[in-house]
């Protein structure tokens, strides 16, 4: 779960409040279901310990593990001494390892002198390496934590070193805040996922995302504050536009397939259906090991639309829809430069408007 950039000032604030509701959402729908959340920088708008002890008294609230990344927000005073002490966030970079997956938590601001000047600093870029090495080795997945895109480095070098990093070793996703919108890129081997901030909004309700690994499939959604519960997220195959390994059947299916879904509500589930293009909906079961629900299904040689539905056990039901393709032939071109330059554009169905309306380096306006 990941819990948009707060820029949080005063108690009070409709960010603040926002927070409080994020919060309680999760505690009501997620607690025990998901691994963990996190906060991707610009916690405290200006980095003070007031605005932290602000974010703290809702934190101990939270009934999640929690991850904190820092942001240039959260660098003003050029220190993470209250970030640290009185947040109470770890220090970066860290790993963990969560249901097989390597997840790696970076700090974009520290070798930096403040502002947008985000750097790795060789340490952490040898520290990177030496994960990736090691989750290569032992055959895992891997997902990077950062405040911003790789191209976002302010050293081009460095930048450069470390989208070849992600690269060589096929990592999965980077998930990012910093951008002030939802955004999905795919650069052909790793997918970006930017979620829309909290505070500072530019556009649209305030929400949060969840993100999923399914073995080595990459699946998002944004869910805004207002909209009810439950919520369903298709976790495998891929969509079209987040196909990164083109020979993986989970990516590119081909004759049949095994959809599998999550899906989330305190008054629990009482069905999740499954069809395929146009077909009648069909029965999914519910896995107990994973607490996923799977179909294995017969697919058409044609690109084609896959939707899930969940009803909970008070009738309220949620759609989520991909588009699968099943040749290769049909993918993008990728730039493959670790920026925006590799977006999917639009998705309105991710509630990603492509506007880019944001004060980051690729924002049109702020």
């Amino acid at each position: 779960m990941h819990i948009g950039d707060l820029h949080l000032t005063d108690a009070e604030e409709p960010n603040h409040l926002a927070l409080r509701d994020i919060i309680a959402q999760a505690n009501t729908h997620l607690a025990g279901h998901i691994n963990f959340a996190v906060l991707p920088g610009d916690n405290a708008d200006d980095g003070t310990p007031e605005q932290y002890q602000i974010l703290r008294s809702e934190l101990d609230k939270l009934r999640l593990p929690l991850h904190i990344l820092p942001g240039d927000h959260d660098f003003k005073s050029r220190s993470l001494d209250a970030f640290h002490s009185v947040l109470g966030a770890q220090q970066l970079p860290k790993a963990i390892t969560a249901a097989g997956c390597k997840c790696l938590f970076l700090d974009y601001v520290s070798a930096g002198t403040g502002g947008p000047d985000f750097r790795l600093g060789k340490r952490q870029l040898k520290w990177l390496k030496e994960e990736l090495e090691s989750a290569s080795t032992q055959g895992l997945e891997t997902a990077v934590f950062a405040h911003a895109y790789p191209a976002d480095l302010a050293d081009a070098d460095e930048a450069k070193t470390f989208h070849k990093l992600l690269r060589d070793h096929r990592v999965l996703v980077v998930d990012m805040g910093h951008t002030h919108y939802n955004e999905l890129a795919n650069d052909g081997k790793t997918i970006y996922a930017a979620t829309r901030s909290t505070g500072q909004i530019e556009e649209g309700p305030a929400g949060f995302s969840i993100l999923a690994i399914d073995g080595n499939v990459v699946s998002w959604r944004f869910k805004p504050l207002d909209q009810p519960w439950p919520v369903a997220m298709i976790t495998s195959p891929a969509d079209r536009r987040l196909v990164t390994r083109s020979r993986s059947p989970n990516h590119i299916p081909s004759g049949s397939t095994t959809v599998r879904a999550k899906a989330w509500s305190a008054e629990g589930i009482e069905r999740v259906e499954c069809r395929i293009g146009d077909t009648a909906w069909r029965p999914m079961a519910l896995d107990a090991s994973t607490q996923s629900w799977t179909l294995e299904t017969e697919i058409p040689d044609e690109p084609l639309k896959i939707s899930v539905r969940a009803t909970d056990l008070c009738g309220s039901s949620d759609i989520d829809s991909i588009d699968i393709v099943t040749t290769p032939e049909t993918l993008e071109k990728r730039r493959a430069h670790g920026s925006d330059e590799d977006t999917v554009g639009a998705w309105d169905e991710k509630h990603i408007f492509g506007t880019q309306l944001g004060p980051n380096r690729n924002g049109r306006k702020w």
